[in-house]
């Protein structure tokens, strides 16, 4: 088991929510607006970034809570629990504070802990948008796999940032600064890259394994931004500094990269398919990169969050993809407007019912 004890407090419209009692499947059932999904982003809180919804701070303290929120919960599958909590302090408005038992830590530290995933109806649109989508999709992918990879994004956000600032001043910027920050950018930017390379010839090569059906089967490839090797990007960034002070913006790197997604059986682009055909090959790489995660012998507790994910799927497919969790070892936590969907797994599930901001067991 990996999260119980969970608490919310002031928390969009939870203003003071506990659930207890998880197990492997945990289902949020209430009508639409309820707050089903509001316990699903609190829990993505315990990852790197900003949560499935990748809202800003000032948005998730519940109103006429004094703009402070806390979310904490108890995680087993290392001995004994683990407290983790996460929020902002009404006297620090706008800073994020993590705690690991009762300890500040930076936020990336969380994920030396757990491995998070979701699924939410916004990223039903995920291939036809635009690639930032895709590239934060696939780095939470690695960062299941690679702890570390939430720190080396981070340091190759700030480092373009700085050369990004550089090429926008009115002043011809010190080449020898330029020298310095791009020599980050490409000691990092490799990193980055070849990290996200590897987890998608890892996915790939499990997705490949899969039957075309239930669910629609994908292949991967990663386009890369910029080159490879730390100093076949560093010389690119310096011979195309001329070209970047024009744009007004660092035009190669791992910042450009791409996760080209076809399906398969037709040889077709992603974002030319239809809706059900996105979503089935959405589910099957968060199936395969499962699979991937058991088949490297990750050790830490995973969640995976999935939100409205069975409304939308024929009885055929919804045992398929329960049949696909039951095999995995992640804790699995579901939304849905009724209980009548996930019949299959009601007996081994803990359910909840959710209604204006308040959570009561089933």
């Amino acid at each position: 088991m990996a999260l119980d004890r969970i608490l919310l407090s002031n928390f969009r419209n939870h203003r003071d929510t506990q659930v207890e009692g998880t197990a492997r499947f945990n289902l949020l059932v209430g009508e639409n607006g309820a707050g089903k999904t509001n316990v699903l982003e609190a829990i993505s809180l315990f990852a790197p970034g900003r949560g499935m919804r990748r809202a800003a701070l000032a948005d998730m303290p519940s109103h006429g809570g004094g703009g402070g929120f806390a979310v904490s919960a108890d995680l087993g599958g290392r001995g004994e629990p683990v407290r983790l909590g996460t929020g902002i302090a009404q006297d620090r408005p706008g800073r994020r504070v993590v705690q690991i038992n009762g300890a500040e830590a930076p936020a990336v530290r969380l994920g030396e802990w757990l491995s998070i995933g979701w699924l939410t109806p916004a990223m039903d649109r995920l291939f036809s948008e635009s690639a930032g989508g895709r590239r934060r999709f696939l780095d939470r992918l690695v960062l299941a796999l690679r702890p570390g990879h939430a720190t080396n994004a981070s340091r190759l956000e700030n480092a373009l940032r700085e050369r990004n600032s550089m090429l926008t001043d009115e002043r011809a910027p010190d080449p020898r600064w330029l020298d310095a920050i791009e020599a980050q950018i490409a000691e990092v930017g490799a990193q980055v890259a070849q990290a996200r390379l590897e987890t998608v010839e890892g996915l790939d090569a499990a997705l490949a394994s899969l039957p075309d059906s239930p669910f629609a089967r994908p292949q991967l490839r990663y386009r890369a931004g910029g080159p490879l090797p730390s100093d076949a990007l560093a010389a690119a960034l310096r011979d195309g500094r001329s070209r970047d002070r024009a744009a007004q913006r660092t035009l190669t790197g791992p910042h450009r990269d791409e996760l080209e997604v076809v399906l398969a059986a037709k040889n077709q682009p992603a974002a030319d398919c239809s809706t059900g055909e996105q979503k089935a090959m959405l589910i099957a790489i968060v199936m395969a990169h499962s699979a991937l995660l058991e088949s490297v012998g990750e050790r830490r507790p995973r969640l995976l969050l999935l939100d409205e994910v069975a409304a939308h799927l024929d009885p055929i497919r919804r045992e398929a993809l329960f049949e696909r969790l039951r095999a995995g070892a992640a804790q699995v936590w579901l939304t849905g407007t009724e209980a009548a969907p996930f019949s299959a797994i009601l007996r081994e599930a803990s359910v909840w019912s959710v209604e204006g901001g308040m959570v009561s067991r089933r």
